[in-house]
């Protein structure tokens, strides 16, 4: 299975996308602004869209997408999410105001996109891949996600702070790889708290649940771009240190156009 990275970073600037993934040719995970790379042909491509909350860093090419391509498709792109973020996307986004009411053209019978909710914990099959719902812990309503890929899980927190349920569920899995926010540096811990992100010392303490036995690539995601070298670094500090009692992980960066092999 082929993940390709659209969009990985926390914020824009210049070469930074916000969050985005597309599992083969047609399924999109989150809607970041790293959408607006691929071009119309792949973009018409993509039958459902995977939404872990309502940010806007992670639906803001959505209702440009659908735009983009709505006369190149014959069928509504299904948008699977939350109940919560459902309603958040009606009321806020999709609601005639800030950008028509895509459920609704060009008409109620024949619309360019359509909601399916799902719940925490439930296992999909859309396009022949089999997706978990997995906990989140965040501002809004949110969730992870975990694919099944050939040689094991693709696994992604979505935007959380510590969150004892998903590792209850993840260490019961055969993770070929994670994919973890690390929003803020030690110095902005603080803000990282109350915003419900990570920071490495966060971080540290999270990944210090991954069983000894359990060795997997790990991809840091979701850094503010004028932060990142500093979280860069305080990561491999702490990832060196003996003084977190537990064996040194294999940490990576995650870069957009990146394409991950699962």
């Amino acid at each position: 299975m082929k993940v390709r990275v659209l969009g990985c970073s926390g914020a824009i600037a210049k070469d930074c996308r916000t969050t985005s993934f597309l599992i083969g040719d047609s399924i999109l995970l989150d809607a970041g602004t790293g959408v607006g790379d691929l071009t119309l042909e792949e973009m018409a491509k993509i039958d459902h869209v995977l939404l872990t909350h309502s940010h806007l860093d992670h639906i803001a090419a959505l209702p440009l997408m659908l735009d983009a391509v709505s006369s190149l498709r014959r069928r509504p792109v299904q948008v699977h999410a939350l109940a919560a973020t459902i309603s958040a996307l009606k009321t806020h986004v999709f609601n005639n105001v800030i950008w028509p009411d895509f459920s609704a053209i060009p008409s109620a019978a024949s619309p360019f996109l359509q909601y399916q909710a799902f719940v925490c914990g439930d296992v999909l099959r859309i396009a022949g891949v089999q997706i978990e719902v997995l906990p989140a812990h965040h501002t809004v309503p949110a969730v992870g996600f975990a694919v099944l890929g050939d040689i094991g899980w693709w696994v992604f927190s979505g935007d959380t702070e510590r969150n004892p349920p998903f590792w209850n569920r993840i260490n019961t899995l055969k993770v070929a790889c994670l994919v973890i926010e690390t929003a803020f540096s030690n110095r902005e811990s603080d803000l990282a708290r109350r915003s419900l992100h990570l920071s490495p010392e966060a971080l540290a303490q999270e990944l210090a649940n991954i069983p000894a036995a359990n060795h997997y690539p790990i991809y840091i995601t979701h850094t503010k771009p004028s932060e990142t070298s500093l979280i860069v670094d305080e990561i491999k500090r702490f990832d060196s240190s003996t003084s977190i009692g537990q064996n040194q992980h294999d940490i990576r960066w995650l870069t957009a156009g990146q394409t991950m092999q699962v």
